[in-house]
């Protein structure tokens, strides 16, 4: 079966879930987006309000700047695969609790394993939590590296969103320590796909 066959199950599933309360007051699903094969995945928290009215991932204003940080990099949004932890918008965008979390990322999970990146880019804490499992200071461990299953590379960034309440670009504002970030996934970025020529 092909990765698109398999993402589309995956997708139906998710239309259909009603696991948490999360499902209630949803407008669409947001499953994710992007390239199926592509060796990066962006993981954010859960959509927002524009998300969940047009049913994709980073579309708002937090979105459009996370594509101006991949654009300053020359990545293209449809490079690479972009989804959330929660698949339907919290009420009022507030943080997914811990529990909608868990009961929501056995497809999130299973989306990485049709995918299997060698990469993800956790965008904020809860994403990050998840994949750690502990309770972590994004602004202490933001840019280092982790591994998780299979040898995947965990890399946090700051959420896009907390850079529009933290607008400063002076030398170790959280703009200037994501522009340092991005540079280190362009490098990967291009690791990844020559290993994968060699590899091919």
């Amino acid at each position: 079966m092909k990765k698109e066959e398999m993402m589309k199950i995956i997708i139906e599933r998710i239309k259909e879930c009603k696991a948490c309360p999360l499902h209630e007051n949803r407008t669409n699903v947001v499953p994710g987006e992007g390239n199926l094969d592509s060796p990066i995945v962006f993981v954010g928290e859960g959509p927002g309000e524009e998300e969940d009215l047009q049913g994709r991932p980073f579309v708002g204003r937090a979105g459009q700047l996370l594509t101006k940080i991949l654009e300053s990099v020359n990545i293209k949004r449809e490079d690479v695969y972009i989804t959330n932890i929660v698949k339907c918008r919290p009420p009022n965008n507030r943080t997914p609790t811990k529990e909608e979390a868990s009961i929501c990322s056995h497809f999130l999970f299973a989306q990485l394993e049709i995918i299997n990146p060698k990469m993800i880019v956790t965008l904020g804490k809860p994403a990050l939590e998840l994949f750690l499992g502990r309770t972590v200071a994004i602004t202490k461990v933001r840019g280092n590296e982790f591994k998780w299953r299979g040898g995947i590379i965990v890399f946090p960034m700051f959420h896009p969103s907390y850079l529009l309440r933290n607008p400063s670009k002076a030398k170790g504002s959280p703009k200037d320590l994501t522009w340092q970030d991005i540079k280190r996934v362009r490098k990967y970025y291009d690791q990844f796909l020559k290993e994968r020529k060699n590899d091919g």
